[in-house]
């Protein structure tokens, strides 16, 4: 057995990862102990990944036209018909569209061959939807896309407030990393603010539960609440900054008293200005901020409002001490770093850097070649489906994401890819929404093949290796990349044979005439890394830029001499003038919504869906609303019902919850088409901007809630072999499918009428190979349980009637395994069938804690029982003992079944 170091594909804490290899298979996976983001942490998405592994549904032939091709058929496609399109209407004719999932080196050699040889600036990526509006407040008060902090500070720090960031779901290692610090501090506070009351309370001090989308308004009274009450830091202002009376003339645009600031906001003045002490009269104070601040229309204003209030106080380049935006993508940061952002080159530079082209054209020449770069930045990311849809691009390559489920407005979206000449797409699997738009499908190799880097949220660049062979014939992007160029005739500029070749021109440009010191230095210098030979690239440990001959170890912190990247060395604090959610409600869609992520899933589902144990957390799409609210509206927990939005309709099981604000509905952003019938989040979305970063805003909207009106539900689960063509769905006004261990599970619901059971037997024959042998019916209830066995073995099982009345499944998914192994069931297992269960199994209710696959109903029992405390649980069940994830969670049950006991 081999244990190969490697990182983790999914969200920018950038945790190490250990893999166990044997046989040619990865066979399981641990934390990195030695790895400095995560010490041997992992989430249970990380610890599931081996289990998202395998050929089954991936691509393995390019296709052109629909039709299989060898690689050199495909390769002389893109090429000849990229060429075409430049040589028809122009380089920029020509887009390319990114993914944070990229490596680095894929990132750069497709921004080389796109904007220097191509000539077209139309590249963009899809950390556009995440990152864009800190890159641009960044920029904007630093001089540089540069993240000033690093996790250490979380250690060091006095006060960490989480705004805009539900840490405990979407970076978990990150949050236990916090918790244990609090836990060894009691002196640090932990303060939450967010519309929701999430997993992230667990550990506030205080939550502020302000409205949607009033984030500005409140730093913007923060920073005039510490300047009226002395609290600002004048000898750092004075020293390192600009801009603070302009910045406080905006702020005060608006009524500054507290108690006007918290009734913009919606929440208590007293816990407003108890936020407002601490955060003044603390010196150590990082905030970290998500999605929350950068999914809107204003978000690059709400991440200035934040920055302005760390420069006013002096609370920057301190230990413990920042503004921390945190990365939603594994590598979003690297692909920041190499020009992946349609307004920027290369290496932060931008077109407006002075002297910026010049030097690109002059790194990227060749003796017989100069590049053509296009002069001015180009479409981001949703002006760019727009202009394909006005027809102006006429050629896009798509690479590592789905743009028609995660963009918003994604049906107009799927409108211009349709109409599009030429849409090419480098992907790993073999049924995504996408695909059906490609003409010319690549097939890219994925996380356990790639080799390469990325970089996470505290500028930690970390190695990702290759562990793996690619299924078939899929190949590395940066291969695919560089073989399309060479046919386009640039060869001598993309002679890459290996990932650290194109490593070493990437660090090579960073430093490029970057002189450090000087003002309007690029902060961004990996120059030290320049000359490592393959063994030492392959060698590499994780460090943080820069990293230069002066730091050759990298740097942990940046601006700890208050000198700055802008031209006179200086930090500008800028104004911000508030603006809330860009879509109003109204009498037609009263309803604020909500948007995020779920705890065990990923993006679009297309790798953590591989892994049953992630689907059992939530595994249907939902509507989280309050109770009161639902009563309202005639929809009760668990019954089915529809949102409609500016973009269209998304239907989902409602949860009722009480951590929902009263008039606000929560929906989760992963399902696609590929797992339920109309669940996309970004179909409910119409396209508003952020003016300044393009990015859209994807948190809040506008909507209206119905219940959906279904005569009958059910459940159908049948052998993997038999799910391939989902025919039962076309009678269905709602589905949902949901993978199980070699079978999967599909929710149905749909029709004004109750179906009589015969008439789901001559259903069920009409759909599938199988024939019924086993059922049992309720004629005047309308239920019907029912199996089909082959050989004894068993193929599918159908139950009709409300999801409430589902027996556990574990017992079925036990006897589907068993008939995938060929194994038949004995006598008393079918005489058992129709009950779901075996020897009396108990059903486990909703899943908790996903590592050890324990259920809600298993906790329930040992709370009655006595075991009260999460460690109690654990010992018991052991939930809550790996990656952490699912402890808010046992701490609600416990909160609420010792308050059902003592009442």
């Amino acid at each position: 057995m081999q244990r190969i170091r490697t990182t983790c594909p999914y969200c920018g804490v950038g945790c190490g990862v250990r893999a166990e290899v044997a046989d040619g298979r990865i066979t399981g996976v641990e934390g990195d102990a030695a790895h400095p983001a995560n010490f041997g942490r992992l989430c249970v998405k990380g610890t599931a990944l081996h289990e998202t592994l395998g050929n089954h549904g991936r691509l393995t032939r390019p296709r052109v036209d629909g039709v299989e091709v060898d690689w050199a058929r495909a390769l002389d496609a893109v090429a000849e018909r990229l060429a075409a399109t430049r040589d028809a209407h122009g380089p920029d004719a020509i887009g390319a569209y990114l993914s944070g999932q990229l490596l680095t080196e894929d990132y750069y050699v497709a921004n080389k061959l796109f904007k220097g040889f191509l000539g077209t600036p139309h590249l963009d990526t899809n950390s556009r939807l995440c990152m864009a509006s800190a890159v641009a407040a960044h920029k904007r008060a630093f001089g540089a896309d540069a993240v000033p902090c690093c996790y250490e500070d979380l250690e060091e720090a006095e006060l960490v407030v989480l705004v805009g960031s539900n840490l405990a779901w979407n970076h978990p290692v990150l949050y236990q990393r916090l918790k244990t610090a609090k836990q060894r501090n009691p002196l640090l506070r932990v303060v939450v603010i967010d519309p929701r009351v999430t997993d992230s309370c667990e550990i506030a001090d205080l939550y502020l539960g302000l409205a949607p989308g009033s984030d500005g308004r409140l730093f913007n009274g923060l920073l005039a609440w510490m300047a009226d009450t002395g609290r600002l830091d004048r000898v750092y202002l004075e020293r390192h900054t600009t801009g603070l009376e302009a910045a406080l003339a905006a702020a005060r645009e608006d009524d500054v008293s507290v108690e006007a600031i918290a009734a913009d906001c919606d929440v208590d003045p007293e816990r407003l200005q108890t936020f407002f002490y601490w955060f003044a009269t603390q010196l150590h104070v990082v905030t970290l901020f998500s999605q929350g601040i950068n999914q809107s229309s204003s978000g690059t204003d709400k991440a200035g409002a934040i920055i302005n209030c760390h420069l006013a106080g002096g609370k920057l380049g301190l230990p413990g001490a920042g503004p921390f935006s945190i990365t939603g993508q594994p590598n979003a940061m690297g692909g920041r770093e190499v020009g992946g952002l349609a307004n920027q080159l290369a290496a932060h530079m931008d077109y407006d850097t002075p002297g910026a082209l010049d030097r690109m054209r002059r790194f990227w020449s060749t003796e017989r070649l100069v590049p053509s770069l296009p002069a001015g930045p180009g479409h981001k990311a949703v002006e760019l489906f727009e202009a394909v849809e006005r027809g102006e691009v006429q050629a896009l390559w798509i690479m590592a994401t789905n743009p028609v489920v995660s963009l918003p407005d994604a049906n107009r979206v799927r409108a211009a890819l349709a109409k599009c000449p030429l849409v090419i797409v480098s992907e790993c699997v073999a049924d995504t929404d996408l695909l059906p738009y490609a003409d010319i499908v690549l097939p890219a190799s994925s996380w356990s093949e790639k080799d390469g880097t990325v970089t996470n949220s505290e500028r930690r660049l970390s190695r990702q290796r290759g562990i793996l062979p690619p299924p078939g014939e899929a190949r590395h992007d940066w291969w695919i990349i560089t073989q399309v160029a060479r046919r386009l005739g640039y060869g001598e500029a993309f002679a890459f044979e290996h990932p650290g070749e194109i490593f070493a021109e990437h660090a090579r440009l960073s430093g490029f005439e970057n002189r450090p010191g000087t003002p309007g230095e690029r902060l961004f210098d990996i120059s030290g890394l320049a000359g490592l030979d393959r063994e030492e690239y392959d060698a590499l440990e994780p460090v943080q830029w820069p990293v230069t001959a002066e730091a050759p170890r990298g740097t942990a912190r940046l601006f700890e001499d208050g000198r700055y990247a802008t031209p006179d060395g200086r930090a500008r604090l800028v104004p911000v003038r508030p603006r809330g959610p860009a879509q109003a409600l109204s009498a037609a869609r009263p309803l604020r919504l909500n948007t995020g992520r779920v705890r065990d899933q990923w993006h679009t589902m297309t790798r953590t869906a591989r892994a049953p144990q992630l689907m059992n957390h939530r595994p249907e799409p939902f509507i989280e609303i309050t109770p009161e609210d639902a009563a309202a509206l005639g929809v009760g927990d668990q019954q089915l019902a529809r949102l409609s939005g500016a973009g269209g309709d998304y239907l989902g099981r409602v949860r009722l919850s009480k951590a929902q604000r009263r008039g606000e509905v929560f929906v989760p952003m992963h399902w696609n088409d590929r797992f339920s019938g109309a669940a996309r989040m970004g179909g409910l979305l119409a396209a508003h901007l952020d003016p300044l970063s393009g990015q859209p805003e994807l948190k809040q909207g506008a909507v209206s809630l119905a219940p959906l009106a279904c005569g009958w539900e059910a459940t159908l689960v049948v052998a993997d072999e038999l799910a391939g063509d989902p025919g039962w769905c076309e009678m269905a006004a709602y589905w949902a499918r949901i993978p199980l261990a070699g079978a999967e599970r599909w929710q149905l619901a749909g029709g004004g009428v109750e179906k009589a059971p015969r008439d789901w037997l001559a259903w069920v024959q009409k759909v599938l190979p199988v024939a019924p042998a086993l059922w049992c019916d309720d004629s005047v209830g309308g239920r019907l349980r029912a199996a089909g066995l082959e050989d004894g073995k068993l193929r599918w099982w159908l139950m009709v009637g409300p999801p409430a009345e589902l027996p556990g499944l574990a017992w079925l998914e036990a006897r589907f395994a068993e008939a995938a192994r060929g194994e038949p069931l004995d006598a008393t297992r079918r005489r058992r069938l129709l009950a779901g269960c075996d020897d009396g199994a108990a059903e486990a209710g909703p899943m908790v804690c996903s590592c050890h696959q324990v259920g809600q109903r298993g906790i329930l029992d040992a709370i009655r029982g006595g075991d009260r405390s999460v460690e109690a649980l654990g010992a018991r069940l052991a939930c809550g003992t790996q990656c952490g994830s699912c402890v808010p969670e046992l701490k609600a049950l416990i909160e609420e079944e010792t308050a059902v006991c003592a009442s």
